[in-house]
């Protein structure tokens, strides 16, 4: 398992978009990105130039791309770093799945408004327009309204990232976060996959969360926010 993990999970966007998300991938066996309306990563094959200069061509000119690698990428000349996140890389490596305790549904696309408008308000990470498009998301409501949620984005061999899990302020305490992680991890589980996710290495209070959900850090990943000129 740890190998295997070693192979995909280290450059889990490459991973990802050469196997079960490649119906995504732009680019070429060099270097490969999703479309920007379904999330802002990108990756490369290896550190050569070669690489990075068909990511440069796929890019563009002044267009950002995140890069999420195990260590820091060896840019070439005429890279520039505008940003980096330390993430912990957890795997989850509980034996049962925990239990759901809360009424959950399962989103789509026609409700995209309704998710921006939490991601807005909670501000998880990344998302957009299409990101649901990238595998199931499911979402707790009260009186009509979605107070919470949480899906799935990366999918490298064998894995599914936990991502977006957010709850509205007025809502939180309730146990909804631990609920929809819950139902994630079995939904992953039951397709024979390993359940992981990122949380930004400062937040500790989401870390002991996940931890108690039966996540453990695997190993700290940098994103990188990075433009060519």
């Amino acid at each position: 398992m740890e190998q295997n993990q070693l192979i995909v999970l280290d450059n889990p966007v490459w991973s990802a978009l050469s196997t079960t998300h490649g119906s995504f991938a732009e680019g070429d066996e060099l270097a490969k990105r999703y479309p920007v309306d379904v999330a802002r990563f990108a990756a490369t094959r290896d550190q050569s130039t070669e690489s990075y200069d068909s990511l440069a061509r796929l890019l563009g000119l002044g267009v950002t791309a995140a890069l999420p690698l195990a260590t820091m990428p060896d840019l070439p000349a005429g890279w520039t770093v505008i940003r980096k996140v330390d993430s912990a890389q957890m795997v989850w490596n509980g034996s049962v799945p925990p239990p759901v305790k809360h009424s959950l549904e399962e989103l789509d696309i026609s409700q995209v408004d309704e998710m921006l408008a939490l991601v807005e308000l909670t501000k998880p990470g990344p998302f957009f327009r299409r990101t649901p498009e990238l595998g199931t998301y499911l979402g707790i409501r009260e009186s009509g309204q979605l107070v919470a949620m949480a899906g799935e984005r990366l999918r490298p061999l064998g894995h599914t990232e936990i991502s977006a899990v957010c709850t509205h302020p007025e809502y939180r305490g309730r146990g909804y976060a631990s609920s929809l992680v819950s139902a994630l991890i079995r939904k992953t589980t039951g397709r024979g996959e390993t359940p992981f996710l990122h949380v930004r290495t400062e937040n500790v209070a989401a870390i002991r969360v996940y931890e108690k959900l039966g996540f453990k850090t695997r190993r700290v990943i940098t994103i990188a926010l990075v433009k060519r000129g």
